[in-house]
């Protein structure tokens, strides 16, 4: 793996902490929409891991197919253009669901 790949994977896993950390006290939806730093802090993490994303080599990204590489960017582009049409239900149940497994995909994968 190269140290590009290595740096990108590490900033991924990063940011998966971050927003798992940020979100440790919050309990529904609600409260985290109207946690507004929370919320903005939670989205710059996304577009953090999307960009990461971007920047993996195609090779890296052929060999772990399980991940869904094309939606992560696809929601980075979401949060990075169209800012005020992000769903916080979505936001929210991506964080719930998909963040605690890219973590854990992404720590496996570092470990190749």
């Amino acid at each position: 793996m190269s140290d590009k790949d290595r740096g990108n994977l590490l900033a991924i896993l990063e940011a998966c902490e971050k927003i798992l950390k940020f979100v440790e006290d919050i309990w529904d939806v609600e409260a985290f929409y109207t946690d507004e730093k929370t919320f903005d802090a939670v989205l710059m993490n996304f577009v953090v891991i999307g960009e990461s994303v971007v920047r993996l080599s195609d090779n890296l990204k052929e060999q772990n197919d399980h991940v869904p590489w094309q939606k992560i960017k696809g929601f980075r582009n979401i949060v990075a253009h169209d800012y005020f049409g992000v769903d916080a239900e979505e936001v929210w149940q991506i964080v719930k669901e998909n963040i605690p497994e890219l973590k854990n995909q992404i720590a496996s994968i570092q470990k190749l």
